[in-house]
């Protein structure tokens, strides 16, 4: 069978052999593409098996003509994805963000915030103007990029960098006092 035989059958079938036939002569170019971007194999490998459980919903509801390119263009996607995921894990650590020189947790591990700590910053965030609250949320705790909140909020790019870094500065400035 060819390419896009084993394409049309799987989409037809859900038939996971055929998938499997057609996804294996391209394992080791996708770990190779997964460690170009991931700088890691364990993780590379870990995308690989990742990006195939992915395909066998996504092949099913897309039309695909050259398999090859769409598929390395999604490990791409996949790849960058988990970066972003990454980086976006460590902007949430609130502590490296509003790093004032206070300690805020009796613990030795600064992302271990205690209630009333929590508590302090939802209040200081109910003190920013409600373009910079939105703007804070989306950000750092729905964990969206600049531009999701440019679409989300309708505020121009320049204004929503404007609301987060003038309200992260606000935040920092009510945690103190408080």
């Amino acid at each position: 069978m060819t390419e896009k035989e084993l394409l049309a059958h799987y989409k037809q079938t859900g038939d996971l052999d055929t998938l499997g036939k057609l996804y294996s002569p391209y394992m080791s170019l996708l770990y190779g593409a997964c460690f170009k971007y991931l700088q890691d194999a364990d993780k590379s490998q870990d995308a690989v098996m990742q990006i195939f459980e992915e395909l066998i919903r996504k092949l099913r509801i897309h039309e695909v003509d050259n398999f090859k390119s769409w598929l390395y263009t999604f490990a791409r996607n996949f790849c960058l994805m988990q970066l972003r995921k990454e980086k976006n894990t460590q902007r949430v650590d609130l502590d490296e963000h509003l790093d004032d020189g206070n300690d805020y947790s009796d613990e030795a591990d600064p992302k271990e915030w205690s209630e009333s700590q929590f508590e302090k910053l939802e209040s200081c965030m109910l003190t920013l103007n409600p373009e910079q609250e939105r703007c804070i949320r989306l950000f750092y705790l729905e964990q969206k990029c600049y531009k999701d909140i440019v679409d989300l909020t309708g505020f121009d790019m320049n204004k929503v960098k404007s609301y987060i870094q003038n309200g992260k500065r606000n935040l920092k400035i009510c945690m103190e006092n408080k």
